[in-house]
C-alpha cells in the first residue's frame, strides 16, 4: 500500500497551522516501515520549496521528493505569461517570481487560488474578462476553503460558478486533476514498485475537492474531520467515495487501509 497525505486539516490544523494529533507520529511510522507516500497540498500562498521546509520545522520529516504542491506542476497547465490573478496577496507575489506577468485588461487566462474576501467586484472581473477570451486555470478545485474558524466558498465552487456563467471550461492544476494526481503516481514510483492508482490510499479532509476525483481513479480514500469536513452528515451525498471516515489521521489504522 502506499498513501497519498494531504496537509490542511489533515496534517496541519486550519486556524494554528500546528500538527494534528497523530499526524507527526504516522508520518514517522511511514518513514520507519519504508512504505511508500506523497504529501500533496494545494497551498498557494507560499513558495513550494518554502513550504516543504515549513512542515519540516514542524516536525514532519518528509523527504524533499516526497512532496507536491500546485507551484511545481503549474507550466504543465498554464501555457501562458500573460495573465490576472486572482487570490491572496501572497500567491499574487509567488507567481510575480515565478515569471507570469499581470495583465488586468487583457489576460491571456485568469488563475485563481483561494481568497476568502472575494466580493461581487472579483467575480465580475472574472466574468468579463473570460467573456472577453480569457481561458479559466484554478490553481486547485478545494470545495471549501477553511479559514479563520469559516468556511469560504474553495476555488472548484468559484470554478463552477465561472463555468456557469459563461459557458466556459476551465482547467486545474491542483487537487484533484488527473494530471496532479499523476504526478503524484510518479512520485511514489520513484520510491517503489507502484504501478496503478488502485494501489493509493489517499487522506484528506476534503472530500468533494480531493476524493471523490481519487476515487474516479481507483484510489481508496479516507476522510479525516479535523478540517473543513466536520461531520459525516455533511458528506451524505458522496459517501460511496469513501472508503472510511474517521476523527483525525491518528485514528487510521491497517482496517480502514483495506477497505
Amino acid at each position: 500500500m502506499s498513501y497519498l497525505i494531504d496537509v490542511q486539516g489533515t496534517l496541519i490544523d486550519d486556524v494554528n497551522k500546528e500538527p494534528i494529533e497523530g499526524a507527526i507520529a504516522f508520518i514517522e511510522s511511514l518513514n520507519a516501515s519504508k512504505i511508500p507516500y506523497v504529501v500533496i497540498t494545494n497551498n498557494t500562498k507560499i513558495p513550494s520549496v518554502e513550504f516543504h521546509q515549513f512542515l519540516c520545522n514542524l516536525g514532519f520529516a518528509i523527504p524533499k521528493n516526497n512532496y507536491l504542491d500546485p507551484f511545481m506542476t503549474l507550466e504543465k497547465v498554464l501555457h501562458v505569461k500573460a495573465i490576472r490573478s486572482f487570490g491572496a496577496q501572497e500567491f499574487l507575489d509567488v507567481m510575480e517570481t515565478l515569471g507570469y506577468e499581470q495583465n488586468a485588461q487583457n489576460p491571456e487566462a485568469i488563475v485563481i487560488a483561494s481568497k476568502k474576501d472575494f466580493d461581487a467586484n472579483d467575480y465580475a472581473s472574472m466574468i468579463e474578462l473570460v467573456l472577453g477570451g480569457a481561458k479559466i486555470v484554478g490553481m486547485h478545485a478545494t470545495s471549501i476553503y477553511a479559514k479563520d474558524k469559516r468556511r469560504y466558498p474553495g476555488v472548484g465552487a468559484i470554478l463552477e460558478m465561472l463555468s456557469y456563467a459563461t459557458g466556459a471550461e476551465y482547467s486545474v492544476v491542483g487537487k484533484p486533476s488527473t494530471l496532479f494526481y499523476s504526478e503524484a503516481l510518479k512520485r511514489l514510483q520513484m520510491q517503489a514498485d507502484v504501478k496503478n492508482f488502485d494501489e493509493i490510499t489517499i487522506i484528506s479532509d476534503d472530500a468533494i475537492g480531493d476524493l471523490v476525483g481519487a476515487k474516479a481513479l481507483g484510489m481508496k480514500t479516507i476522510l479525516v474531520l479535523s478540517g473543513k469536513c466536520q461531520s459525516e452528515a455533511e458528506v451524505l451525498h458522496v459517501k460511496s467515495s469513501l472508503d472510511a471516515i474517521v476523527p483525525n489521521i491518528g485514528h487510521i489504522k491497517g482496517e480502514e487501509c483495506k477497505r
